[in-house]
């Protein structure tokens, strides 16, 4: 769990990454709560394709689940203020977004999501595409 926390400016706020490559491993049971974003590049990330650099990526074998954002409110220095980049093979599951408010200041703040199962509650800003 991690709580009461501050980002300002940096390239990621609240985020679990898992290299691309095989595995039996998993992420469970995350919380993230009471979190105030400052001009954040990358506020909520979830990425199962993590690959640097690009070349010869293969899955990733690691499973993401019951993950909870909640109480997450602040600005983003990018347009994409929730990414959950998961696998086809391997999809996120019970994801929550509860009471999240992040906006940019230059355009719309928006959510992207990919292979990604879960619900929201509350008001989740930007308009989450779980």
């Amino acid at each position: 769990m991690m709580k009461d926390a501050i980002f300002k400016g940096g390239q990621n706020g609240l985020r679990i990454k898992s290299w691309a490559r095989p595995s039996h491993m998993f992420v469970q049971g995350v919380q993230f709560l009471d979190v105030v974003m400052l001009n954040v590049q990358n506020p909520i990330v979830i990425d199962q394709n993590y690959c640097p650099h690009n070349l010869n990526c293969p899955a990733s074998g690691v499973k993401v689940s019951d993950v909870l954002f909640q109480n997450i409110q602040g600005t983003s220095a990018t347009a994409i203020a929730i990414n959950l980049d998961c696998r086809a093979a391997n999809p996120c599951s019970r994801i929550t977004l509860e009471n999240v408010s992040l906006t940019c200041n230059k355009q719309v703040a928006q959510s992207c999501c990919n292979n990604a199962i879960g619900k929201t509650s509350s008001l989740v800003h930007p308009t989450s595409c779980l």
